[in-house]
């Protein structure tokens, strides 16, 4: 009967080291994939912030140019007001 005891604790101890080596190697990658995942979730984060910060750069780009244009319509505007009142002098 004692042998049939160390045979059940022998086949159990070979059941914990079939298992118990794959789990090991499963932990391991769970492990790796996770810090990957915060690596890649922190560059994500960077990117986004990158982004935002670059449409507010473009927000504010276009304004200055709309702004230009429209002075620059002003000062078109004002000269060709100007070139009338000139011509409809010549002509008297």
């Amino acid at each position: 009967m004692e042998w049939n005891v160390v045979g059940v604790l022998v086949t159990l101890a070979g059941l914990a080291a079939a298992v118990g080596g794959p789990v090991l190697k499963l932990n391991g990658s769970i492990t790796r994939l996770t810090t990957l995942l915060q690596a890649i979730e922190h560059r994500l984060d960077e990117v986004e912030r990158e982004a935002r910060d670059q449409r507010a750069h473009a927000a504010e780009s276009h304004r200055r140019i709309w702004a230009h244009s429209d002075e620059q319509d002003d000062r078109l505007e004002d000269h060709e007001k100007r070139i009338t009142l000139l011509e409809r002098r010549d002509t008297k």
